[in-house]
């Protein structure tokens, strides 16, 4: 095994671990120590791969956005896409709350951002084969990042509070805003 596939490994394990303390306890109780005796490493490694348990939980976000996003090759539309990605924050609502309390909204969204806007994007850009339109890029961009701000809201919102919905409840309305208003948005720029 390599020094990268290794590396990496490590930094898996310590990924799981701090996934599996965090479904027990607030990630403000959660030491570097038990980490590491969980995963059998001396603190030193840890220190090698990570600054703080904050690194941790920020790498080990970005690695469940990249799973995520690779998921999305398997999904044709986006009620699949929005089904998906609420799944995954229903399942991992644990470490989603975890990371909230402790790197705030903006990081969260940002998670949340990264895979929402590429599922928005094409429905966009489904939208514009389907009216036989072409939008500047400026403009699709626009669009799919203001339909994305208000979404990742949404769904921070959802996976914190619970809101007063369900899941089938916000996802629907999500499909219907997006069934209703891009397209009609697409029409009224086709006008121009």
């Amino acid at each position: 095994m390599t020094n990268e596939e290794l590396s990496l490994k490590t930094k898996q394990s310590l990924a799981q671990a701090l996934k599996n303390a965090m479904e027990h306890k607030k990630l403000s109780k959660i030491t570097i120590s038990e980490l590491c005796a969980v995963c059998r490493i001396n603190r030193k490694t840890f220190y090698y791969h990570f600054e703080d348990i904050y690194s941790l939980l920020k790498w080990t976000l970005e690695q469940e956005a990249v799973e995520v996003v690779k998921n999305f090759n398997l999904v044709v539309n986006t009620e699949e896409a929005l089904r998906f990605v609420m799944e995954y924050a229903d399942e991992n609502k644990h470490i989603i709350n975890g990371a909230f309390d402790s790197m705030g909204y903006e990081e969260i969204k940002r998670f949340f951002y990264n895979d929402l806007f590429s599922v928005i994007y094409g429905a966009v850009e489904q939208g514009e084969e389907e009216l036989q339109i072409t939008l500047d890029s400026q403009f699709k961009n626009f669009l799919a990042a203001f339909y994305t701000e208000a979404s990742a809201g949404l769904l921070i919102e959802w996976v914190k509070n619970r809101m007063t919905q369900d899941k089938e409840t916000i996802l629907q309305s999500l499909l219907s805003i997006y069934k209703i208003s891009i397209p009609a948005i697409l029409r009224e720029k086709k006008k121009y």
